[in-house]
C-alpha cells in the first residue's frame, strides 16, 4: 500500500515537474553560460554517482528486500542507501536543468516526503525482523552514510532475473539527461515556445 502510494505520488510530482521543464528554459544559463554549464556538467557527475549508487545497492537487495535484513555492501554504511542514491540523481537530473530553482525544488519535496516513506518501511522492517532490525536500527544511521562501519562479503549470492529490472530502474537518471538535452533544443529551434523563464 506504501509503495504504491509512493510510486503514485513520486509519479505525479515528476510529471508536475516535467511540464515546468518543458514550458521554461534557463534564465541562469542565459544570462551566465559558464554557470549553467558548471550546473549542468555537475548534474550529470552527480547522476553517474546516483546510478552507480542504485546498481551496488541492487546487487544486495534485489530479491531479499522482505526476506532478509540485509545489512551489508552499502546497507552496513546507512539504512537507506537506495534513496540515498536516488536523493543524489533527483539533485544530479535538477540540476542539469542549468536552474537552482529547479535543484532546490527537488530538495525540498524529498525532505518533505521521504521521512514518511521512511519511517513506514522501517515500522515494517521492525515486524519482519523483530530484534535483528532493532540492533541494526541502533547501530547504523538512517540516511547519512558512516563509511567507518562498511563492511562487503568477499561472496554474495545475486538473482539475477531479479536485478535485471532494477538495473534499468538505475539508468533512468543517465537517460533523464538525454532528455533534458533534448527539450532544451527544442527550445533553442523554438519548436517548443519558452513561457517562462527559470533562475
Amino acid at each position: 500500500m506504501i509503495e504504491n502510494l509512493r510510486i503514485v505520488v513520486s509519479r505525479l510530482f515528476v510529471i508536475g515537474l516535467f511540464a515546468i521543464i518543458l514550458t521554461s528554459s534557463s534564465a541562469t544559463g542565459q544570462r551566465w553560460p559558464l554557470m549553467g554549464e558548471t550546473l549542468f556538467l555537475s548534474g550529470v557527475f552527480l547522476a553517474a554517482i546516483a546510478s552507480m549508487g542504485r546498481l551496488w545497492c541492487s546487487v544486495y537487495i534485489a530479491g531479499y528486500k522482505t526476506d532478509v535484513l540485509v545489512m551489508q555492501g552499502p546497507y552496513s554504511m546507512m539504512r537507506n542507501p537506495l534513496y540515498f542514491f536516488s536523493l543524489i540523481g533527483a539533485i544530479g537530473v535538477a540540476l542539469a536543468t542549468e536552474t537552482l530553482i529547479v535543484p532546490l525544488i527537488v530538495a525540498i519535496a524529498f525532505a518533505a516526503y521521504y521521512p514518511f516513506v521512511i519511517k513506514s518501511e522501517e515500522s515494517v522492517l521492525r515486524k519482519l525482523h523483530g530484534n535483528n532490525f532493532k540492533d541494526y536500527f541502533e547501530t547504523v544511521p538512517r540516511f547519512i552514510p558512516d563509511l567507518t562501519k562498511f563492511v562487503e562479503p568477499d561472496t554474495y549470492v545475486v538473482k539475477p532475473r531479479i536485478i535485471k529490472q532494477h538495473i534499468f530502474d538505475a539508468l533512468w537518471f543517465i537517460w533523464l539527461l538525454g532528455f533534458l538535452e533534448f527539450i532544451e533544443t527544442l527550445h533553442v529551434l523554438d519548436l517548443l515556445p519558452t513561457l517562462m523563464w527559470v533562475y
